[in-house]
């Protein structure tokens, strides 16, 4: 189980700041959602949560400062999942799976046993494991979104850092993908930390959101404390209602103009 904690972090590239004095703490196995508008700095922090953009203030994971982990170290401690993430075609569904277990590997060492026991059972958990020889250049999209899900979780870390995870999917798969990380998120105690454009699934599966602005925390906090019409419009230029659905769930709807 993994936590994070970031304390006026602010990042960018090539010296223009893109996010700016972001503080949030995430305890091990929740989910924290990063929302916003297009342009925002969602993508732009998840990357700096990786360690992958160079970036200010204090980020650390389970108590470590991020800049102080060797490459290796960081991997075993966080996996990230880009939005579009490359898919080389010639590979195979354990082939890319594997990957996920490199960071655990000796300098030219190949994988054990064990290594390959733990993709099994991860392709048999993501219901993979039918897909398992087949190339990643003849997958649907929800199989490769699957895939890439393998891969990280492959990694064994606690901490899982999905950039727009749904994205390019169809309703119900998109519902499939989250409930399967939630499922996995109870059941291994994997802390999870997302970007989400769909509201209503961020404020459905998230335990605590961030809402961006101009790479800025306008708002954070549960996702009713968030999600209100007036940050909608304020925001998003939207119009929309917070409803609330049969069971409790909270539901983003869209309303047109008058």
């Amino acid at each position: 189980m993994t936590s994070l904690k970031l304390r006026n972090v602010h990042a960018g590239y090539d010296g223009r700041p893109v996010v700016r004095d972001v503080s949030v703490q995430v305890p091990d196995g929740s989910w924290l959602a990063i929302v916003g508008p297009n342009g925002a700095g969602k993508s732009t922090l998840l990357k700096t949560m990786a360690g992958l953009l160079p970036g200010g203030g204090e980020l650390s994971v389970d108590a470590h400062p991020v800049n102080t982990l060797s490459r290796q170290e960081k991997a075993r401690l966080l996996s990230y999942a880009p939005q579009d993430p490359v898919l080389p075609a010639g590979l195979t569904v354990t082939d890319y799976a594997l990957l996920g277990r490199t960071p655990h590997l000796g300098l030219l060492a190949r994988e054990s046993a064990a290594d390959l026991s733990i993709v099994e059972d991860v392709l048999a958990r993501l219901d993979l494991t039918a897909l398992a020889g087949r190339r990643l250049a003849t997958l649907s999209g929800g199989e490769r979104q699957r895939t890439v899900l393998a891969r990280v979780l492959a990694q064994r870390a606690g901490l899982l850092l999905l950039d727009e995870p749904t994205t390019g999917l169809d309703i119900g798969h998109a519902q499939a993908l989250l409930e399967l990380i939630d499922r996995l998120r109870r059941e291994d105690g994997t802390t999870v930390v997302s970007t989400l454009h769909d509201l209503t699934f961020a404020a459905q599966y998230a335990g605590h959101l961030l809402l961006l602005a101009g790479g800025e925390v306008v708002a954070a906090g549960a996702p009713d404390k968030v999600l209100t019409a007036p940050a909608l419009a304020r925001h998003y230029g939207a119009a929309a209602d917070i409803l609330t659905a049969e069971h409790g769930e909270l539901v983003v709807a869209p309303v047109r103009p008058k």
